[in-house]
């Protein structure tokens, strides 16, 4: 057993001081920082000077531009032009202004507008100089209709409508949404961290093959021990990555946020964050990686050169690439019949159970049933996966093809019948 721990500790410290896991860290670790501090970098970027807009007004009548650019876009100023439309664009290119409003009427006597400038790539400008235009004919047209302000509002005010779940413990629409945002978060927490840490262990196990350092561990280490040595030390060097993230997350959002309460927290969910959501979402992730790790370890064992590991690996890249994309699916019709069968497919129910669960008001055994599935299926891969495991790693050369996989349970049988 004392092997096993050197193993573990081997792996997790040799990973914990290579350049790229202490780059890749650093540069999350900064990335979380900068979003989290996006409004303030944006504001210190930003051009204290105010976007000039010239305006050629082609008509007799008058409009409020001034007072309703004010209630939209403050970055906004408006000046109206007395030359020519040439005489305008040319001062448009020339950068003195940021565009050009010409004002006609249409047909009905209702205002119409045409925006010109140097590059139309930036929509803001033409997004808030169109929605001004529309509130004024709006404004135009309920006064040829005779309509008051108070019409106005109520022939714009929104349909009530209401979704009612009639099934006994559903969850309410404010609820579902709340979980939709926290899903969707923990589900993309799950897939990076998964398809990130296996291929690692895949990686792992051929740079050691390369070396030749397999055939004196093979005989001093059980296989299905040594697997798991380096699937735990990735594991415990993946939380020591998270953790650091989180912390650093945590306190960017803390800075930055008046209370943890509200705004982009409530907005995914984090605000009314039940224990049995945190509970499956941890659950779902750790066997979710103890599956498709063991699943790269004895691929990994297949191939001799780090640049076949990829090639090896892309159909289970494949398959947690497919159980992502049926779970983003699923955000929107979580109670499908598809998203049901394939959540019991043991390689995509770590995204797929998880996501009924937290969406779902389900009966206790679906989740129970995923699990155990999950372990069954962790346990039996582990059995098989050692055999070829064992195999795999006295195997050198190019490796072709799956074929391999039968290759190495013939060399783990030949080690049997020698010991």
């Amino acid at each position: 057993m004392n092997n096993f721990w050197i193993i573990l500790w081997h792996t997790y410290i040799t990973k914990l001081k290579t350049k790229s896991f202490i780059v890749t860290t650093i540069i999350t670790a900064l990335l979380i920082v900068v979003l989290a501090n996006m409004n303030n970098i944006i504001g210190y970027f930003s051009d204290d000077d105010k976007n000039q807009i010239a305006v050629i007004n082609e008509t007799e009548a008058t409009f409020p531009l001034e007072e309703q650019l004010a209630a939209l876009n403050e970055n906004m100023e408006i000046e109206y032009f007395n030359g020519t439309v040439e005489e305008a664009e040319n001062k448009v290119v020339e950068g003195e202004y940021e565009g050009l409003l010409i004002l006609t009427l249409g047909e009905d006597n209702l205002p119409a507008g045409e925006y010109k400038s140097s590059s139309i790539a930036d929509s803001t400008v033409a997004a808030s100089l169109q929605n001004v235009l529309q509130q004024i004919k709006t404004d135009m047209a309920a006064e040829q209709l005779n309509l008051s302000q108070e019409q106005l509002a109520e022939l714009y005010a929104p349909v009530e409508f209401n979704s009612t779940a009639l099934a006994e413990n559903a969850k309410t629409e404010e609820e579902l949404s709340q979980a939709r945002g926290l899903v969707y978060v923990l589900l993309f927490l799950i897939y990076f961290a998964v398809i990130m840490y296996a291929s690692m262990i895949a990686n792992e196990v051929a740079t050691e093959k390369s070396s030749r350092v397999m055939e004196i561990l093979i005989s001093s280490v059980p296989p299905i021990r040594q697997m798991f040595a380096k699937i735990l030390g990735i594991g415990l060097l993946s939380f020591t990555q998270m953790v650091v993230i989180g912390l650093v997350g945590y306190a960017s959002l803390k800075r930055n946020l008046s209370s943890m309460e509200g705004g982009w927290f409530e907005a995914f969910g984090f605000s009314d964050l039940s224990m049995s959501t945190v509970l499956y979402a941890g659950i779902f992730f750790l066997l979710g990686y103890f599956l498709y790790a063991t699943l790269a370890a004895f691929l990994g064992s297949l191939v001799s050169r780090i640049e076949d590991v990829q090639q090896m690996i892309m159909p289970m890249t494949m398959l947690i690439v497919a159980g992502f994309l049926i779970a983003m699916f699923g955000l929107g019709q979580p109670d499908s019949t598809f998203v049901t069968i394939t959540s019991y497919i043991p390689f995509f129910t770590p995204m797929l159970m998880f996501l009924r669960v937290g969406m779902l008001s389900l009966p206790i055994w679906e989740p129970i049933l995923g699990i155990t599935i999950l372990i069954g299926t962790t346990v039996i891969l582990a059995i098989f996966g050692a055999r070829v495991y064992r195999g795999g790693v006295l195997m050198y050369g190019k490796s072709s093809s799956y074929k391999d996989v039968k290759k190495a349970l013939q060399l783990s049988k030949k080690e049997d019948s020698a010991e």
